[in-house]
């Protein structure tokens, strides 16, 4: 049975609606360039997204280079940007957001219906080609609303750069510090060691009272068990390390600095940190890309409320021997039971409902960054005690010590003693400045966002009706 080509009419509204369609394209580069440029701002580093293989290549090279020497804090940060599997996976989001943009600026396709009934000697024919017009009507909002998702897909990627930097930053300092507290214990063991056997052989000589002799053999025992949780402290931060650089094989013997740099002669002046924070955040933004989102929806959802489905196209019918009759086709929604109003009291609850998200991430934010910078200022000056003060006194009377043991003025056990008591005093001292370093980070990721509540825990947009929904068929 041969079916008649549309008619000229037809094929014009057919060329229009596919024109139409065909308008909206793929942001350049997946829109990754505006990650980049939010992540240059916060923490100088170089964000890459692996699409291809020579990405991939290029950023295996590079890695490699910088493991090629002992590991600064802004190496392995650059590592974890370029290397971080978990990092890559959630620039996939970006795509997904940019497809529906595309997606959001085209019509459903059309639908071809066609009818053919016989009784007899008579023979009846229709064919009808639809085009779903409603989605034109809405494809304003819907570009809006997917074009705002994919700006908060941009300020999410570029938060969990910032969240990986930060984070391997830390990591970091922990692991350098871990390993300086094992270098600083196998000492003490060596001293402990060297006391307890000289305490042991002085007692079995009968020149020394049992009683000290066994203090001298506890402290040595304690300080194996230290010895042997701070190794495997170290294993633990190097390991935490390595995930958020993305290593493995040969590429996790890396060198790391024997100690953590020493704290600034002075802080910067950071002036209003609260506006600064308020600025900057992108956790900020993103709430506020989700409220528009919502408002959008929320027009939608009122424009919709009646209809959802309009389709329109042309139509021919013919009854033999009668000739092909043309027309055309219409079909909508009939808001018979449904009349919308559920639909938008939803949409304008969940607008209050982000809109209050809004207002809560800024009150946190201030509060984080009040506290961030408290601690931070805090672990700046127990940091400065311990290398300007306490360090140095511990020194001088070791020192002092040392003279009045070489002047017979005291034994060798008292030495001992005293070099014991600066066991607290040195971890101590490793520990303020692995505060000071991680309490920096901490301030940083207060300042811009990264780190705070991730997404789903702000109000979603409103769920765009369905292209081409299509009652009764």
């Amino acid at each position: 049975m041969r079916v008649d080509p549309p008619t000229p009419r037809g094929a014009a509204i057919a060329l229009a609606v596919a024109f139409l369609a065909g308008c909206t394209t793929f942001a350049p580069r997946g829109g990754f360039d505006e990650v980049r440029k939010l992540t240059s701002e916060r923490i100088g580093q170089e964000v890459r997204w692996q699409r291809t293989d020579e990405d991939a290549q290029s950023a295996a090279a590079q890695v490699k280079q910088l493991l090629a020497q002992p590991l600064s804090a802004d190496d392995a940060v650059q590592i974890a940007l370029l290397n971080n599997p978990g990092l890559q996976a959630s620039y996939a989001e970006l795509g997904i957001a940019d497809a529906d943009v595309v997606q959001a600026g085209r019509i459903g396709n059309p639908r071809f219906a066609y009818l053919r009934t016989k009784h007899g000697d008579e023979r009846k024919l229709e064919w009808a080609l639809t085009f779903p017009i409603f989605d034109l009507i809405t494809m304003p909002f819907k570009m809006n609303i997917a074009g705002r998702q994919f700006e908060r897909a941009q300020l999410e990627a570029a938060r969990s750069a910032l969240d990986v930097a930060i984070e391997t930053r830390k990591a970091w300092v922990a692991a350098v510090a871990a390993e300086e507290t094992v270098r600083y214990m196998e000492q003490v063991r060596e001293t402990a060691e060297a006391s307890a056997e000289l305490a042991r052989r002085m007692a079995r000589a009968g020149n020394f009272p049992r009683l000290t002799q066994m203090r001298e053999q506890v402290f040595y025992a304690e300080t194996v068990a230290q010895l042997a949780r701070a190794r495997q402290a170290a294993v633990a931060e190097r390991e935490r390390l390595v995930r958020l650089m993305g290593l493995y094989g040969e590429e996790v013997r890396f060198r790391l600095p024997e100690r953590l740099p020493d704290p600034p002669a002075s802080l910067p002046e950071r002036g209003d940190v609260e506006s600064v924070a308020i600025a900057q955040r992108l956790d900020i933004r993103a709430a506020k890309r989700d409220t528009e989102s919502v408002a959008e929806s929320l027009g939608l959802t009122k424009t919709t409320r009646f209809i959802n489905a309009l389709e329109l196209g042309p139509a021919r019918t013919k009854e033999d021997p009668e000739p092909w009759k043309d027309g055309f086709e219409i079909s909508l929604e009939i808001p018979l039971f449904d009349w919308g109003g559920a639909k938008v009291a939803r949409a304008e609850a969940t607008y209050m409902q982000s809109v209050n998200r809004v207002a809560e991430t800024a009150v946190n934010a201030r509060s984080q960054v009040r506290e961030s910078y408290s601690a931070y200022r805090t672990a700046y000056e127990t940091a400065r005690h311990y290398r300007e003060e306490i360090v140095p006194l511990r020194k001088r009377i070791s020192e002092e010590q040392l003279l009045r043991y070489n002047g017979m003025l005291i034994s060798v056990f008292e030495l001992l003693a005293d070099a014991r008591e600066q066991v607290a005093s040195v971890n101590a001292a490793i520990e303020s400045l692995r505060e000071f370093w991680t309490a920096e980070a901490d301030l940083q990721a207060a300042l811009n966002g990264a780190g705070a509540m991730r997404a789903g825990s702000v109000a979603r947009a409103v769920p765009m009706p369905a292209s081409g929904a299509r009652a009764g068929h």
